[in-house]
């Protein structure tokens, strides 16, 4: 077993905290820790969505009930509201699953930031920053990002868009470069919690029918329906390979199909995860 697994049900006494747990790919999750014995913390924008989860956990028998905390990830002061609800819980924290997203969003989050980089990965760095500390003295624990093939896409990270609104029209080109910010992310920190047994994974979870989808504007949404999406049960399968069995000493690599992989040759680059954590930290 993982080395994040217990005794008795395999992941007793282990928190998790995920967020876009309200459906898709993080409500799969939220669900098969949930029934693994994980005490689960939804984070997200909305309290109904999010009930359904906590009550669809309860109906299936699990041993703890679901909570949930507010987390809108476009908006830096509500990141650091949802890191405070969360160490007020006093909680160890064992599984950091930064599952929301969102693509095909065209605009600028809150604090100025293009809204796909602010969402999914300016947010998500925030709140793993916050919680860092309590995620080192829980270990061993995980954080399991999930990202996409679509970082393939980014030929470069062009440090003044990311300040700005969405210049594409369908906002493709934007999300690419903000998966790419997602796997950067995921080894830099890797490399950073070196011998603290605080182990990092990012993924592809393939092309899933989620509500990630719901920005891509009403004209272009046939194109996406055309290709072969999984369900999210599908999709989940490598968030949870990440999260239960992945070894621990495969910190800080790419995983897809739950196996490990090569991401981008971009992806690989230590100078530019360098450089993407400075500014990160600056503009946090």
């Amino acid at each position: 077993m993982s080395p994040v697994h217990g005794t008795g049900a395999p992941l007793e006494g282990r928190t998790a905290l995920i967020t876009g747990a309200s459906s898709g790919i993080g409500r799969v999750t939220a669900r098969e820790l949930a029934l693994l014995g994980a005490r689960v913390v939804l984070a997200g924008p909305s309290q109904g969505r999010c009930q359904q989860v906590v009550d669809e956990i309860a109906a299936l028998g699990a041993r703890h009930a679901a909570r949930w905390i507010p987390l809108d990830l476009a908006d830096l002061a509500s990141v650091r509201r949802c890191a405070d609800r969360f160490l007020g819980m006093d909680e160890p924290l064992h599984l950091l699953i930064n599952n929301a997203g969102l693509a095909g969003a065209r605009g600028a989050t809150r604090d100025g930031f293009e809204i796909a980089f602010g969402v999914n990965h300016l947010g998500h760095f925030l709140l793993t920053q916050l919680l860092r500390e309590r995620l080192t003295s829980s270990a061993p624990a995980r954080v399991v990002t999930v990202a996409s093939r679509a970082h393939r896409h980014a030929r470069a990270i062009d440090w003044d868009a990311l300040r700005r609104p969405t210049s594409s029209l369908t906002g493709i080109r934007e999300y690419a470069v903000s998966k790419l910010a997602n796997v950067l992310f995921s080894a830099e920190l890797s490399r950073q919690l070196d011998g603290t047994d605080v182990a990092t994974y990012a993924l592809h979870p393939g092309v899933v029918d989620t509500r990630i989808w719901r920005a891509v504007p009403a004209p272009l949404r046939p194109l996406v329906k055309l290709r072969r999406l999984l369900t999210p049960e599908q999709g989940a399968r490598t968030t949870l390979y990440c999260a239960l069995d992945c070894p621990q000493a495969e910190s800080g690599f790419y995983y897809a199909d739950a196996r490990r992989c090569l991401p981008s040759a971009l992806a690989q680059d230590e100078s530019l995860a360098r450089e993407l954590w400075r500014r990160s930290l600056a503009w946090i």
